[in-house]
């Protein structure tokens, strides 16, 4: 009977602490990115991981309950999503390129729900995200993508404070 426990409980710990084949680092592409960058692609190197790279854009369609013209805010988001691609582009050049296996998309919507939805979609294994430190009422306004990310992905989440120790 203890043998078999053992076993059960082996067999639990190895589904929980699985090898990490494809990691998810979602970036804001702000000032903080290339430190987080830092130890995603030591997580990529130590797991030999294939590299997700998502950024998602904010959907503006709330907007249009305050009058601007449908076809304005269909222009602006598409700009906002080529400039998107173009700065993912290039920061995936400059951080990942010694890396073959890097996956970059772009998306719009809810950030949290997004990064969410693209982890069962790709069969992500960890996630690795900044958080910006914001407190008091900045916290209270802005929220926690981090936070919510965290409580509500099906993977385990690597939270990093860049700003910590600089």
């Amino acid at each position: 009977a203890a043998g078999c426990q053992n076993r059960l409980r082996r067999r639990e710990k190895e589904r929980i602490m699985k090898d990490f084949s494809r990691i998810l680092f979602p970036v804001d592409l702000s000032e903080m990115s290339p430190k987080i960058a830092e130890a995603v692609a030591m997580m990529a190197r130590k797991f030999d991981a294939e590299i997700h790279l998502l950024f998602v854009a904010r959907v503006f369609e709330y907007m249009a309950s305050i009058y601007v013209p449908h076809p304005s805010i269909d222009s602006f988001h598409k700009e906002i999503m080529d400039g998107a691609e173009r700065k993912l582009a290039e920061f995936t050049e400059e951080h990942f390129k010694k890396f073959s296996r890097v996956r970059k998309t772009v998306r719009g919507g809810d950030i949290p729900e997004e990064i969410i939805a693209y982890t069962r979609e790709e069969g992500i294994d960890l996630l690795i995200l900044g958080t910006h430190g914001r407190k008091g009422i900045d916290r209270v306004v802005f929220g926690s993508v981090a936070e919510r990310v965290a409580k509500m992905s099906p993977v385990p989440v690597l939270l990093i404070n860049p700003y910590q120790g600089r």
